[in-house]
């Protein structure tokens, strides 16, 4: 094969790679606020497996990159694309952390000692999986459009936060008992939060990508169609973490 040809099979590799990595970290944190939601103790080991192949891709996408650029030295938009996998690769594997981090919290939550109902965790997972969902498209289809949109519907998970931490802060203080689990719930609204800002990352790493301009905070205007919810089909908009 010609150096070219070598390089093109060398980058349709590493975007094999990149959608791999995507999917396992949003699967790991579906299914950890999931096991949350749902009460499913059940997925924490598909959890820790999936953070286990994400660090795995982490790795394995950094050597990659590393390769092409000693081996076939890229330059501009080549050079930006394989920066934006280096950059991207990180934000995805703190997904997969976060995942974690919630799964972690499940035994608190063993024995009935969980709030009843989570409706507005189900909310604000729905919002950050449709941004995380987003954020990937964007990058295997190079829409610098949609990337470039992807702040505006993190200011309405900041919000959600807000609320759920003033929510959740107003029952601990009603029943002591429940100060632990609803810390450990204030620590999952934070999670999800989190993931959400590195998926506006990924958003941003594609738009400088696409265009070679870096992304304008102060241009960040205009409306994009909420994505669909995935495994929370119809998430109830009001807050009702119930203490029964």
């Amino acid at each position: 094969m010609t150096p070219r040809t070598t390089f093109n099979y060398e980058m349709e590799e590493l975007n094999k790679e990149i959608t791999e990595m995507a999917h396992a970290s949003r699967t790991a944190f579906e299914r950890s606020v999931q096991m949350i939601t749902d009460m499913d103790f059940s997925l924490r080991e598909e959890v820790r497996a999936l953070d286990k192949r994400i660090y795995q891709l982490n790795e394995q996408i950094d050597k990659h990159c590393l390769d092409i650029i000693a081996l076939h030295s890229p330059v501009a938009g080549d050079l930006r694309l394989i920066s934006a996998c280096l950059k991207m690769v990180e934000d995805l594997n703190r997904f997969g952390r976060y995942a974690t981090d919630i799964a972690e919290l499940i035994d608190d939550f063993e024995g009935g000692k969980a709030f009843k109902r989570f409706e507005s965790l189900r909310t604000m997972s729905c919002l950050v999986v449709g941004i995380v969902d987003d954020a990937v498209y964007s990058f295997l289809q190079r829409d610098a459009e949609k990337a470039s949109h992807l702040h505006e519907r993190d200011d309405a998970v900041d919000a959600l936060y807000d609320s759920i931490f003033r929510e959740i802060l107003t029952y601990m203080m009603e029943d002591p008992r429940k100060i632990t689990v609803g810390i450990d719930l204030i620590l999952v609204a934070r999670y999800m939060e989190r993931v959400a800002d590195h998926a506006c990352n990924i958003g941003e790493y594609v738009y400088h990508m696409v265009t070679g301009e870096r992304l304008d905070p102060k241009l960040r205007t205009g409306n994009v169609e909420q994505a669909p919810c995935g495994i929370f089909e119809h998430p109830d908009p009001r807050s009702e973490l119930d203490l029964k």
